[in-house]
């Protein structure tokens, strides 16, 4: 129940941003939101008890407001390190340091640990590599250190501080 409640809502906030310019016009608001319950209880109904990709993802009061947040501290990241990658680009003797290292992380839910490896990615100057248990690798353009506890605290716990949150 609890995961067909998470697709629900994922699937209703989907079909509400895909027709925000129907819902901006007063003619057919209502109907649009009904169609969106409609649809996304159906879609919910047919795919939600066959996987449990969400069983994870907690539905607390905090958890809601780290997820709200999230994105935000995912911007922050990125736009310092959009910065300092082309600090790094514009600089004439191009101070890199490139090597794959080694972070740990505390997330047990794949999805999780999947949100995190994107939001590594994502960010420029770093690309996960490789997922084995606890362990992320990551291509670093610039490691400051290949220690494991500072890499992780250098990389991912700005990150796993709110996804612990949201994925436990």
């Amino acid at each position: 129940m609890r995961n067909w409640v998470i697709v629900v809502i994922l699937l209703l906030g989907t079909w509400l941003l895909l027709s925000a310019d129907v819902l901006m016009s007063t003619t057919s608001v209502a109907g649009s939101i009904a169609a969106g319950v409609v649809v996304s209880t159906a879609v919910a109904l047919l795919f939600a008890g066959r996987k449990m990709l969400y069983k994870n993802i907690r539905l607390t009061p905090k958890a809601l407001v780290y997820l709200l947040f999230y994105p935000l501290v995912f911007l922050k990241a990125l736009l310092i390190a959009n910065l300092d990658v082309a600090r790094r680009v514009l600089s004439p003797s191009l101070p890199i340091n490139p090597a794959i290292v080694e972070v740990k992380t505390n997330l047990i839910s794949p999805l999780g640990r999947l949100v995190l490896a994107n939001s590594i990615t994502l960010t420029p100057g770093t690309l996960t590599v490789d997922i084995q248990g606890d362990s992320l690798y990551i291509h670093w353009i610039d490691a400051v250190s290949t220690d494991v506890q500072s890499a992780t605290e250098k990389i991912v716990r700005g990150f796993e501080t709110y996804l612990e949150v949201i994925y436990g």
